[in-house]
């Protein structure tokens, strides 16, 4: 046999362990297939009951009455037709009530404008303008003295005008070192 032309011997070895199936590939270790987690559960430990006259009979096929059930269950309970509890209607009338349904998208939104890593230096010598910051920020020391002359001349707390800070003069090398 002339062994110059490898390739043509391979040729048909890989021809038949392609025509193997679609499970060879986890046969032979390739894929990994984990066990679902909310499947896996612990059995109960065996033990003897108090008084073995009051046993129930055992019926073939029927659970296990010691089971826990599994993962998925005792996370999501299953609601019931009728809409929720009592419980729960209380508890959404004490939160403050439904929310719209975009609530979803708004602390996505916010949590996006939160979740900027802090700038190295090439990010500051390549991106050093930064954008305005959104809303107006209160001063807090001139604020807490209005609200404390408001209640010590027994005037409403919004009355009067809510003082406000003034933006810092840019200085390039200021904001450079991040001071």
């Amino acid at each position: 046999m002339n062994m110059r032309h490898p390739a043509l011997l391979a040729a048909p070895l890989l021809l038949v362990l392609a025509g193997c199936g679609a499970d060879t590939a986890r046969s032979l270790g390739f894929t990994r297939d984990p066990p679902d987690e909310f499947q896996v559960t612990t059995r109960a430990p065996l033990s003897v009951p108090p008084v073995l006259g009051e046993l129930p009979e055992p019926r073939p096929g029927a659970p296990r009455p010691q089971e826990q059930r599994n993962a998925a269950a005792i996370l999501a309970p299953a609601t019931t037709a009728s809409g929720p509890s009592p419980a729960e209607q209380a508890l959404v009338a004490q939160a403050g009530g439904p929310v719209d349904d975009s609530i979803r998208r708004q602390v996505d939104e916010e949590s996006l404008r939160l979740d900027r890593p802090p700038q190295g230096v090439a990010d500051r010598l390549l991106f050093w303008q930064e954008p305005p910051p959104a809303g107006i920020a209160v001063d807090p020391t001139r604020e807490s003295q209005r609200l404390r002359e408001n209640a010590a001349l027994g005037r409403d707390m919004t009355e009067g005008e809510t003082p406000i800070q003034q933006p810092r003069t840019r200085n390039r090398i200021r904001d450079f070192f991040g001071l």
